[in-house]
């Protein structure tokens, strides 16, 4: 984390309201933001205090949504697809501590035919050290198939096209 990036742009927010990652409405939620330099999709994230586990650490549930929200936004914004997580591997590494200012950073790793990806995840604390990391089989989904199976609805595919579209 200690490490400037360069070249990035904002993302668009999510226009998904209930998102308990990246929703600004949701008074509960992680109120991700995020940007991208065209290789990976980055979020730096303040944990709020009510999601700390035990000793003023994150809850590692919390760290979960963390990865799984930045692979899914790598998905969404990298490789111009839906994505819903099929499967997803986490490893522990440090404890993190509810006052850390923290980046969280996802990326594609490859493409598994058609309908799948594999997208790698980490989150790292302020002195830049590696605290957690995932990898996840994504489902890759056409706008149609996600509007046929009832996952999105019209307002909020036009909020994920906007995403997919930046």
């Amino acid at each position: 984390m200690n490490e400037k990036i360069t070249a990035v742009r904002s993302l668009p927010g999510s226009s998904n309201l209930g998102c308990f990652g990246c929703s600004s409405e949701n008074s509960h939620g992680l109120k991700m933001t995020f940007y991208t330099d065209g290789v990976a999709v980055f979020s730096d994230i303040k944990v709020p205090s009510h999601m700390s586990g035990w000793n003023q650490m994150v809850h590692g549930g919390i760290l979960s949504v963390i990865l799984d929200e930045i692979m899914s936004w790598a998905v969404l914004n990298l490789l111009k697809k839906m994505g819903m997580t099929k499967t997803m591997t986490i490893e522990f590494l440090k404890p993190v501590s509810i006052h850390d200012q923290l980046r969280a950073e996802g990326r594609p790793i490859e493409t598994l035919g058609r309908h799948e990806a594999m997208v790698e995840g980490f989150v790292f604390n302020q002195k830049g050290e590696l605290c957690a990391k995932s990898k996840g089989i994504f489902a890759l989904l056409s706008a149609k198939l996600a509007t046929r199976m009832g996952i999105v609805d019209q307002d909020t595919l036009a909020g994920i096209e906007n995403i997919i579209n930046a």
